[in-house]
């Protein structure tokens, strides 16, 4: 997050039920209009109020799977490192594969060259630094990228709907379904923040920043492609209406940077310029066929009993088409329509772990936009029976994932 967005706001409690300032928006740039005072709004000083929410539902959520955890004589930590985090840490122990190893079989096996660079980089750092080894420093970076996600959170929605929408929207970001993820050594936290501050400076024209943030959100996570197609387009809008001069050439030409020269250094590596889309369908199994997969399996659960979890992905899946459209007919930027709509999609028509399909939503976090805004026009007890209720069921959903369900989330 830039340091000079930090800035002094009169405090105010953590969901007041104010209805916020109504803005003014660019209709031929889709880009909202930000008087100075109201850019101070997103610094620390207004912000807390978004972290500390976040934070302690969190927290609760962490509990209530620490209570059933321990009744299994199980290892938090270990639950928080398993799967995907499990991977990264092979990557900071050992480096990355010098090529796709073999199946006893003689087929392609799995391998770490599908994961992108920098979460395995930020845990290496932080390892020599924290106690327990490379799972906890990269349980670590993941809780710290979620504070630094509910702050970004925050800022974009109090820039499109106001102050106390902003700190809602952190809040009901931390109390998804899947929102015990957000506490594992997963790259879901640091994705999220590099994509809101990305989104939240492309809105405010700042080019340079929200390409550099493109640029690390694309070393992050494949689904960096859908902040590189929104600042693309943006940058390209900007540059045929001859507006912000040279500044939209240099972040819409940064931004590709960091995705595609990891894809390109899997190509060398592996000798073979499709080498990382060689990993993904062949070692890994995943591909993209436009929904046929999801359909099938979706109709498979109509027909035959299938597990808890499977029911909970494709409601999520459906929730998350029903608030594209509430989000897409809101008068918000159509950046921010257009980036939740191409997560979404990359999940959908994903052939594929349809287990997944909701965790990969997480970073769509413009859908709660709109939630966000009618609860701020709330009263308080409705914000509060709705979050607690919320917080139950994620808590509740993250012992399921944890103890119960034995694959990744």
């Amino acid at each position: 997050m830039p340091a000079s967005q930090l800035g002094s706001d009169p405090d105010q409690t953590a969901v007041a039920a104010a209805v916020p300032r109504p803005r003014r928006s660019t209709e031929n740039t889709g880009t909202a209009v930000t008087a100075p005072a109201e850019t101070a709004r997103t610094g620390l000083a207004a912000a807390w109020p978004a972290l500390v929410l976040y934070a302690v539902l969190r927290a609760i959520g962490l509990a209530v799977v620490w209570v059933f955890a321990a009744e299994q004589h199980k290892s938090l930590l270990k639950l928080l490192g398993n799967y995907d985090a499990a991977w990264y840490v092979t990557i900071v122990q050992r480096g990355y594969d010098t090529g796709i190893p073999l199946t006893p079989a003689g087929g392609l096996a799995t391998t770490n060259l599908a994961f992108f660079p920098l979460f395995p980089g930020l845990t290496a750092i932080a390892d020599p630094v924290l106690p327990g080894g490379a799972d906890v420093a990269g349980i670590a970076v993941s809780w710290l990228a979620g504070i630094a996600a509910a702050w970004g959170i925050y800022a974009l929605g109090a820039h499109v709907r106001g102050r106390t929408a902003g700190i809602l929207l952190a809040g009901l970001w931390a109390v998804i379904p899947h929102g015990f993820v957000e506490s594992m050594g997963y790259t879901e936290t640091l994705f999220t923040a590099l994509a809101a501050w990305s989104l939240l400076a492309l809105l405010r024209r700042q080019w340079i920043t929200a390409g550099v943030l493109c640029t690390l959100a694309g070393l992050t996570r494949p689904t960096g492609s859908a902040l590189i197609a929104v600042l693309g387009v943006s940058a390209l809008i900007a540059v045929v209406r001859r507006r912000d001069g040279w500044r939209p050439w240099v972040g819409g030409a940064i931004a590709p940077l960091g995705f595609v020269g990891y894809i390109v250094w899997v190509g060398d590596r592996l000798g073979r310029a499709d080498g990382y889309f060689h990993v993904q369908k062949d070692a890994w199994k995943m591909s993209y066929d436009f929904g046929q997969y999801t359909l099938r399996t979706a109709h498979g659960l109509l027909v035959k009993a299938g597990a808890p979890n499977m029911y909970v992905v494709t409601l999520v899946v459906l929730i998350a088409f029903a608030l594209l459209l509430v989000l897409a007919t809101d008068r918000l930027p159509w950046q921010l329509t257009a980036y939740s709509a191409i997560i979404l999609a990359m999940s959908f028509f994903g052939d594929g772990y349809y287990h997944s399909k909701a965790r990969l939503l997480i970073p769509a976090v413009p859908l709660l936009i709109p939630v966000a805004a009618a609860l701020a026009r709330s009263r308080r007890t409705v914000v509060v029976a709705v979050l607690g209720l919320l917080t139950l069921v994620s808590a509740l959903y993250g012992v399921y994932l944890s103890l119960v369900w034995h694959h990744s989330p």
